[in-house]
């Protein structure tokens, strides 16, 4: 389990086809805190970390995650969110990530709001139903409240310490962006359901 809080910004120093899957190595500080199989949530999808070293960690990408994640479209000079996986001692100081893209968004606008950068995105209506203004979203791993929502997509406000500490501070229109729901609202749907 995750929080949304982005503890490091890695590189992708290599990426390689393997096998119907791609190999990524990326260059993070954290990589000295990983062992092999642990857990490494990475633009909000939770990969494998694989050869672990001081500076760099591997990580493979299935066909699953390369049809619902973003994560393909890597290349080397790339950089990418990271978050270790939460600690029973830990504070949920964003709200629950579990590293499972729901979908892809794209973000339609972004502009200069005082202190802060309003970013829309838009994305489909499946997952649009549990957003709710003032609610949570992680978008590529990070942690945000939603500002406004409508049909087609919604809002949410960067402020300086996001743009400072994620590559949300790259994000320009026409990015693809994963996106994981609140799951809480998933399984409060499946419970009315039944």
């Amino acid at each position: 389990m995750f929080t949304g809080l982005v503890q490091d910004v890695g590189r992708v120093v290599a990426s390689s086809e393997e096998n119907g899957g791609v190999r990524l190595r990326i260059e993070a500080g954290c990589a000295a805190e990983l062992s092999d199989g642990d857990s490494v949530l990475v633009n909000g999808v939770c990969l494998t970390a694989t050869e672990p070293g001081r500076r760099e960690f591997g990580a493979d990408l299935s066909e699953e995650t390369l049809e619902r994640s973003s994560l393909g479209a890597l290349g080397t000079g790339d950089y990418v969110n990271l978050e270790l996986p939460l600690r029973a001692t830990d504070r949920l100081g964003g709200h629950i990530v579990q590293g499972h893209v729901d979908g892809l968004g794209t973000i339609a606008e972004v502009r200069e709001a005082g202190l802060s950068r309003e970013v829309r995105i838009e994305a489909p209506a499946e997952l649009l139903r549990y957003v709710v203004e003032k609610g949570s979203v992680a978008v590529d791993g990070v942690s945000l409240t939603v500002t406004r929502v409508d049909e087609a997509g919604f809002e949410v406000a960067l402020i300086p310490e996001t743009l400072e500490r994620t590559n949300l501070t790259d994000a320009l229109p026409g990015r693809r962006v994963n996106l994981e729901v609140d799951v809480i609202a998933k399984y409060v749907e499946k419970l009315i359901k039944q």
